[in-house]
């Protein structure tokens, strides 16, 4: 994939007209007014048919599932892989945290059912989660374990008669607030040290006897996108409850194939904050005067804005290779996934904090826009692991 087609470019003018009228005038509002983003996402979709598509290809891949063939799903087009871009670019644009509300649940939580699920669970939880009829959370991260994730771990499972016993506290989570349908990562306790404990995996839904979720937290950026912690205490579920119906099918590989299309979805993301900060940095330096010419014509004001210009270009290449391989039926591997996180949200990260400084003053008030771009793209670097994490994993696999 070269560029963009015509058809592409239509359906981006779409969703932008989308944004411009329904978002945009609101950002004060969903940024700073707790308001929650879920009900102008669910507009969103409808607008654009997307919930339609999600139910039809739903009931498509169950129907396979049922007539006994490929529990995976149907290799997807170019086409249609980038129509799923384009929203998340867009959006990233305005509201990053939208982007990541609306990723963690009809993708992370949603993508945990259909790859592990029974059919009956499938049929029970992942048709609203992918329509966001019903908000999802992916619960891992814990208090004690930050990129340890698996070695920190401590929320529990424990066998009880024909079903289970859940503890635990679980933080940062995406949604957790407002989460309808929530999966949730632990370990099982069966005598064994902690490390060695096998990985066990449940959906809990909301009002579950023993389960608090918290209120928004507040943060740094991603004000959008809401953040919870979760506490599980005797927590009592059946063996429906636990994904796959089997203690064989909650393995660390699950999880780390989330992390897989976490990581590459972080391209999409910072293709919009840098889009969005160089197209407010070239009017900015176009418009503003400083000793008697706009401040486009000083070199330096020059550098920063070609420096834009060619993280864009590398990133948008980036989000094309991930089109491409979903068009294949194939996804990078960890590795290529961490090594694409890292230059993106680093990219991302310089670009808002340049605009910042293009803008001088301006760029550190709150209603000049790359302010607040410049707090959302700082946790490209941290979610979904951080940069240090990256470093390591593209490492490991250059060694081995």
């Amino acid at each position: 994939m070269i560029g963009w087609s015509e058809q592409h470019k239509a359906i981006f003018d779409m969703v932008r007209r989308f944004i411009d009228v329904e978002i945009a005038p609101k950002r004060e509002e969903f940024e700073h007014g707790d308001t929650p983003p879920y009900d102008v996402l669910r507009k969103m979709m409808d607008t654009f048919g997307l919930r339609e598509m999600a139910k039809s290809r739903f009931a498509a891949q169950i129907e396979k599932e049922k007539a006994g063939k490929s529990a995976s799903e149907s290799r997807q087009s170019a086409d249609a892989a980038a129509m799923q871009m384009i929203p998340i670019i867009e959006l990233s644009r305005h509201s990053p945290g939208m982007v990541t509300a609306l990723g963690v649940s009809i993708g992370l939580t949603a993508s945990a059912i259909m790859k592990k699920g029974t059919i009956a669970q499938k049929e029970r939880w992942a048709p609203d989660l992918l329509t966001l009829d019903k908000v999802g959370a992916w619960a891992i991260t814990e208090p004690g374990s930050g990129s340890d994730a698996f070695g920190g771990m401590r929320a529990s499972a424990r066998r009880d008669g024909d079903g289970y016993i859940l503890n635990g506290n679980k933080t940062f989570i995406t949604n957790g607030p407002y989460a309808d349908t929530i999966v949730f990562i632990c370990k099982l306790d069966n005598g064994a040290p902690m490390k060695d404990r096998p990985i066990l995996t449940f959906v809990l839904e909301r009002g579950t006897k023993g389960l608090t979720q918290s209120k928004p937290l507040r943060k740094m950026g991603m004000h959008s996108s809401p953040t919870g912690e979760l506490f599980l205490d005797d927590v009592r579920v059946g063996r429906e409850y636990l994904l796959g119906e089997s203690e064989d099918r909650g393995s660390r590989a699950g999880a780390k194939s989330t992390f897989t299309a976490e990581r590459t979805g972080v391209a999409a993301m910072a293709l919009g904050i840098v889009e969005q900060c160089l197209q407010k940095s070239i009017e900015y330096a176009k418009t503003r005067v400083a000793f008697g010419k706009p401040i486009g014509d000083f070199q330096l004001i020059q550098l920063k804005i070609a420096k834009m210009q060619v993280a864009r270009m590398n990133i948008q290449n980036l989000v094309f290779r991930v089109i491409e391989l979903a068009g294949e039926g194939k996804t990078m591997d960890i590795a290529e996934a961490s090594a694409c996180k890292l230059y993106c949200a680093g990219a991302a990260v310089e670009v808002a904090m340049e605009a910042v400084q293009l803008f001088g003053g301006n760029g550190y008030m709150a209603e000049y826009q790359v302010e607040q771009l410049a707090r959302d793209a700082k946790v490209l670097q941290i979610y979904g692991g951080t940069d240090e994490i990256q470093v390591s994993q593209i490492a490991r696999s250059l060694l081995a």
